[in-house]
């Protein structure tokens, strides 16, 4: 339980006291990190649902739920994303890169970066709230849980942290890679499960958008360990950010 309220505290604005914060807690709350998702894409989806209930049009209801989404988790992970994108952007060694992403102030590659992203979800977004309401849900519900598979696939055994403090170094290598596929493999099991029941037209795109989030998530922690040694608190919110984003873009070209 301890572990579940971490990951509730670290992905969401859920005012939870966390009692004990040390590397067996925090390597609950990664693995769990995927459920914590499910949970956050049900608030979104009835939020943007009942918009469009009310009238709204899926262009309008799309940009509230991206609001809400930031609202929901701090803009934590969109901070982080702005971090990484500055750090990786400037092209500097390792050691000033990861001094450029723990300034307070955002750059130029940040700042495109938290633009493009937020305006790729409502895209994205507008398309899947076109779709029947239990369709919607579904895809939104899904999006939102292989986001936060990023973080997990973030603190794979093998990935270092590339500072000795931080979120990074509490989270770093403490989950091993066989637990890590077998989670990957059942949230696209069950992706696939909820979108059979809810009358999906392409049933493999829920899966498949699962499985290219984790392959981003993976992707980008990969190049952070070669250009700055492993990961931080700040290469896991982007991770986050970004397989979120890959998966809703999968959903959205579904027919």
């Amino acid at each position: 339980m301890g572990g579940l309220k971490l990951a509730l505290t670290l992905f969401t604005i859920a005012p939870l006291g966390v009692s004990r914060v040390d590397r067996p807690a925090a390597r609950t709350a990664m693995a769990v990190a995927p459920l914590v998702g499910v949970m956050l894409g049900g608030v979104l989806a009835g939020a943007a649902l009942g918009l469009r209930t009310a009238g709204a049009s899926p262009l309008l209801a799309a940009a509230a739920t991206v609001a809400l989404a930031a609202v929901c988790t701090r803009a934590l992970h969109l901070d982080g994303l702005a971090d990484t994108a500055d750090g990786l952007g400037s092209f500097a060694p390792s050691n000033k890169a990861l001094e450029i992403m723990k300034k307070s102030d955002i750059g130029p590659f940040g700042v495109v970066s938290i633009v493009a992203v937020l305006l790729l979800d409502t895209a994205a977004l507008t398309s899947i709230l076109s779709h029947p309401w239990p369709v919607a849900l579904a895809m939104v519900v899904t999006g939102t849980a292989a986001g936060r598979l990023g973080a997990t696939i973030a603190c794979r055994a093998g990935l270092p942290a590339a500072r000795p403090e931080g979120l990074g170094a509490l989270v770093a290598a403490t989950l091993p890679r066989p637990l890590i596929a077998a989670l990957t493999l059942l949230l696209a099991a069950a992706a696939a499960a909820l979108a059979t029941t809810t009358g999906f037209t392409d049933p493999v795109r829920a899966p498949l958008a699962v499985l290219l989030a984790a392959a981003t998530a993976w992707s980008l922690t990969h190049h952070t360990r070669r250009r700055l040694g492993g990961i931080t608190g700040d290469v896991i919110g982007a991770a986050v950010e970004l397989a979120t984003l890959t998966a809703w873009l999968v959903l959205a070209t579904t027919p």
